[in-house]
């Protein structure tokens, strides 16, 4: 298993490297009802690369069925706002639920969090967040809330051409977003991450404003917190919507 035990062992060059999807050798095409999104063995070693220091944390890339990208993306739930709002099936086609049905398999959940010190994630409550567009607020540099165990992401996006701006980056230090202890990990479909949450688990990326698909899932310390920041989103939802009414009613005046 290839670990990553001190940061100053990742070199400076290995910063300027981003993570990029695996190569698809066959065009994305409409999967079957039946088709599984979800590659299992992207999400450990030798695909998946773990880190120890300066917290836990998995990055890899491929880990969706190529040919189920573009009913993913007809699936993905078409919001009014920016930011992650609560899972709603009803919000989702097949393909997406089919897709965080997988992320949240006791098996699955077990089988990362035993990579990153927690064998027992798969026991612990999930809440699963979308995110369709960012606005130039989101990204700042923060660890989770102590309420998060882990959080894992799963990017959309068929490619990427703003840079870094919007890259997932783990960094050494809440006032740096530079302080990189990886290679940023761009948004593009396929790419995913987990890690856990700890006083230093550092996180963020440069503005961005505009689509950048993401699905995301937290397991949680409770079903009380679960259910606390599930009602907290679906109000910031409805805050959202009535004032992306408002400005698109007064907004042309």
């Amino acid at each position: 298993m290839r670990r990553t035990r001190d940061v100053e062992n990742v070199q400076e060059s290995t910063f300027l490297t981003r993570y990029s999807p695996a190569p698809m050798s066959t065009p994305a095409t409409t999967p079957s009802p039946a088709a599984e999104p979800l590659l299992p063995a992207r999400l450990e070693p030798p695909a998946a690369v773990v880190h120890e220091s300066p917290f836990r944390f998995l990055v890899s890339s491929g880990v969706l069925e190529p040919a189920a990208r573009d009913a993913l993306l007809d699936d993905f739930p078409r919001y009014s706002g920016a930011g992650f709002f609560p899972y709603e099936e009803a919000d989702c086609g097949p393909s997406v639920r089919a897709l965080i049905e997988a992320l949240n398999r006791r098996e699955v959940a077990d089988a990362l969090g035993a990579q990153i010190g927690l064998p027992q994630l798969g026991s612990h409550p999930t809440l699963v967040t979308l995110c369709r567009a960012l606005n130039s607020r989101h990204g700042n540099v923060h660890t989770d809330s102590l309420a998060k165990i882990a959080t894992a992401l799963v990017y959309l996006e068929p490619e990427w051409p703003h840079g870094s701006a919007g890259a997932l980056r783990f960094v050494a230090r809440a006032d740096d977003v530079d302080s990189l202890v990886a290679p940023e990990i761009a948004p593009v479909y396929g790419n995913f991450a987990i890690f856990k949450r700890a006083d230093n688990s550092f996180h963020g990326h440069l503005p961005f404003e505009g689509q950048r698909r993401v699905i995301q899932v937290a397991w949680l310390t409770s079903e009380e917190e679960k259910l606390r920041k599930t009602r907290r989103g679906r109000f910031s939802r409805f805050i959202k919507r009535i004032a992306g009414a408002l400005d698109r009613r007064w907004g042309r005046r």
